[in-house]
This record gives structure tokens, C-alpha cells and sequence, in this order.
């Protein structure tokens, strides 16, 4: 508690001395509050023009034969993914298990995910199936997350494609994904 001393209500003179050291103090806090005002002003955003995730990281597949799927991700300059938050799924009653053949990325050091493996421009996955039948058409879900070099992660993305086993020959269409959703929406 501060105790102020009262006066009669007489007029106080300064004297020289205080008086200065109170110019002082009060140049001294307008200094402080006007750093502490600017500081705590809003810095100017700066504008980044973000692609969606779908064209970000943009993913096709097709059917190789009746035991392979290839699954394609054109990962636009300035954008990576993540290695570890791919995830395969193929939908089909002959189809069991599919453990995708990752290719090696790049470590890179994120403030998000720490030390993680990292796909920049074209990723190929291979996802070995044990018998899909010519002719029919499998349902792969992907999801996947990345992020761009401006410091913006995306939510994990789920993509749905049905890719079509090719009867005999060579392998069958590119099937493209089309705008994905957030993984959390099942």
C-alpha cells in the first residue's frame, strides 16, 4: 500500500531537483509505452496464395496388372508430404491387406512434425495386391498430409479413386482423384 502525504490543500513547489527527475520519469514512460504499444500493434499479414490440397498434391492411379496398383502424387513446387502420414486402403472382397512399397524421401526438419521423411515433385507408391480379378473395378482410399514451404500445413486428406484392372496386356487408365476432404470427415 502506498501512502501519499495530504496537504492543506496549499500549493507544493517543486524544487529543481524533482522536478527534473519527474520530467524524466514521465519522458522515460511515454518511451516505454509507445515501444509497448507498437510491439503489441498487429503486424501486416502478408498474402500467400495457397493451392487447394487436391491440385497441391495432386494424385492419380492405375492398375499395373491384377497384382499391382500405382498410386501417383504430382507434388507442386513449394509443397512437400509427409511420408509417414500416407495411408493406403483397397476396397474389394478378393482383396486382403495392402502394404504400400514407399520410394525413400528427403529428412527435413519441420516445426510442425520435427524430423520427418518428405516427397517434393513426383512420388510413385506401388501397392501390391494379393488377387484382384481382370475386369473389376477396386475403390483405393488414400490419405495423406503435407504442407507448403510458406509455413502452412494442410489437414490430413482422404481421396477416394476407383481404378480398373486391366483383362490382359499392359496396365490400365490413370484414374484421377478428385477434391478431397479432411480424413477426421469419415
Amino acid at each position: 500500500m502506498v501512502t501519499l502525504p495530504i496537504s492543506a490543500g496549499l500549493p507544493r513547489k517543486p524544487s529543481p531537483r524533482t522536478d527534473g527527475a519527474a520530467r524524466r520519469r514521465r519522458a522515460s514512460a511515454g518511451a516505454w509505452w509507445t515501444v509497448a504499444t507498437l510491439a503489441l500493434a498487429p503486424l501486416p499479414v502478408i498474402a500467400v496464395d495457397l493451392l487447394p490440397p487436391h491440385e497441391a498434391f495432386a494424385l492419380s492411379a492405375r492398375a499395373l496388372d491384377a497384382s499391382t496398383l500405382e498410386a501417383r502424387f504430382n507434388v507442386v513446387d513449394g509443397y512437400y508430404l509427409y511420408r509417414d502420414k500416407l495411408k493406403f486402403n483397397v476396397s474389394a472382397p478378393t482383396v486382403v491387406g495392402v502394404k504400400p512399397e514407399l520410394p525413400a524421401g528427403k529428412m527435413k526438419h519441420d516445426e510442425f512434425f520435427g524430423d520427418s521423411e518428405t516427397y517434393r515433385g513426383l512420388v510413385v507408391v506401388r501397392l501390391p495386391l494379393a488377387a484382384a480379378e481382370a475386369g473389376r473395378t477396386l475403390t483405393l482410399v488414400t490419405e495423406s498430409q503435407g504442407c507448403a514451404d510458406a509455413g502452412v500445413c494442410y489437414p490430413p486428406q482422404r481421396q477416394t479413386l476407383e481404378v480398373s484392372v486391366p483383362a490382359k496386356g499392359g496396365p490400365g487408365p490413370f484414374a484421377m482423384a478428385s477434391e478431397g476432404r479432411p480424413a477426421w470427415l469419415k
